[in-house]
């Protein structure tokens, strides 16, 4: 009777720690969702302020319009995607259309000195390092599941219930040019 107890025991032991690590990798995952929701809130942001930058460029840039263009579609992408892994390959998308707009202002010294478009610059400087500051959040989040996923004994538990490796929010080729601060030139 005492090992059927211990026996018992052992197993009501095994089940609660499965819960246990079930619940932990449920928990991280909703804690990288949530770190998403919040570089979605800036993302919108920053959509937002996009079609007024256009606008604002339009009259200036009269032989850019291939710039203008990408930066609007790349818009509508983002906007239009709907998982995360969508989100973040969209958002690479957008930020490298804007960097191409960065470029292309230089050559326009009228536009740079306008103060509807310094004060629209400036928004979107503003907005890039708030999301920069949530995406780092995200990729703590993202690399707390990855490794939960993976390390022993919870990457058992996370193939049994199918919990994977989940891609951080990289900026991929273009991380060297968007880690340096927006330069913000009056001349």
């Amino acid at each position: 009777m005492s090992i059927f107890l211990i026996f018992l025991g052992v197993i009501v032991l095994l089940i609660f720690w499965v819960i246990s690590l079930y619940n932990r990798l449920v928990k991280l995952r909703n804690n990288r969702e949530q770190a998403f929701a919040d570089v979605d809130v800036q993302l919108r942001q920053r959509h937002d302020m996009i079609p007024q930058l256009v606008e604002a460029v339009k009259g200036y840039m009269q032989h850019e319009r291939a710039v203008l263009t990408e930066i609007t579609e790349a818009r509508a992408a983002a906007m239009k995607a709907g998982t995360i892994n969508e989100k973040i390959v969209a958002e690479q998308r957008l930020t490298s259309a804007l960097d191409g707009l960065k470029v292309a202002v230089e050559a326009y010294p009228d536009l740079k000195a306008s103060q509807n478009f310094l004060d629209l610059q400036n928004e979107i400087s503003d907005i890039e390092n708030k999301i920069a500051a949530a995406r780092r959040f995200f990729n703590s989040a993202t690399k707390e599941l990855n490794v939960a996923t993976e390390v022993f004994p919870s990457n058992i538990i996370a193939t049994m219930f199918n919990f994977r490796r989940e891609p951080m929010f990289d900026l991929g080729e273009d991380r060297t040019i968007i880690q340096e601060p927006p330069k913000i030139s009056f001349s």
